[in-house]
């Protein structure tokens, strides 16, 4: 009885420290991260380190998929496909700027600054497997719905209505048709014509 009683106490002890390792918010679990933010820290921090395992586990499976069908295609080593995470923003050489990440229900979007193209990302994520990870498969797959507009841009919008923005009624794009000022006064091409008909008389 003993016996059965620390079979049950050990294997409680077990299944607790297993549930317990399995933080979300540590790269390399499958369950992904708990945010998209996460997601991406997880994902820099595993193309730096330069490991294909913990880059895949931070990608969504049709990512996966997608990345291992472009090295078929490409003839190219699969570890080459994965290695800078199908981001550009991961050649930076500390943590990139992120802002405005958005979420609708399991799918989302993080802005990274991509410092090689002095440039926004807008990063797709869908929540797998318990996780954020990384969803440019499902982007390109088209199962990728996002989320709404991001910062950039909202931005770009604004920036674009604030220079195409009428003055007195009239857009500086759209051709103007100004009349012509017309000199009031006698006409002295009419005056010469006038003379010359009376002096034929």
């Amino acid at each position: 009885m003993l016996r059965i009683f620390l079979l049950i106490v050990a294997l409680s002890l077990l299944a607790l420290g297993m549930a317990c390792g399995q933080d979300s918010s540590v790269p390399g679990v499958v369950g992904g991260a708990s945010t998209p933010t996460e997601a991406y820290k997880q994902l820099f921090a595993a193309v730096k380190s330069k490991d294909v395992e913990s880059i895949k586990r931070s990608l969504t499976q049709k990512t996966i998929e997608f990345g291992a069908m472009a090295a078929q295609r490409n003839n190219t080593p699969v570890e080459k496909i994965y290695e800078n995470g199908f981001t550009a923003t991961t050649f930076s050489e500390t943590l990139p700027e992120m802002r405005d990440e958005r979420i609708t229900e399991n799918m989302a979007s993080l802005e990274v600054w991509n410092s090689r193209d002095s440039k926004w990302e807008d990063l797709p994520f869908i929540n797998e497997n318990g996780g954020w990870k990384l969803a440019v498969g499902d982007m390109f797959a088209g199962s990728f719905v996002s989320p709404g507009p991001g910062l950039d841009q909202k931005e770009k919008a604004a920036a674009n209505s604030a220079t195409n923005k009428p003055t007195n009624g009239v857009s500086p794009n759209s051709a103007v048709n100004a009349p012509i000022p017309v000199k009031k006064g006698p006409n002295p091409l009419a005056e010469n014509i006038n003379t010359k008909n009376t002096n034929t008389k």
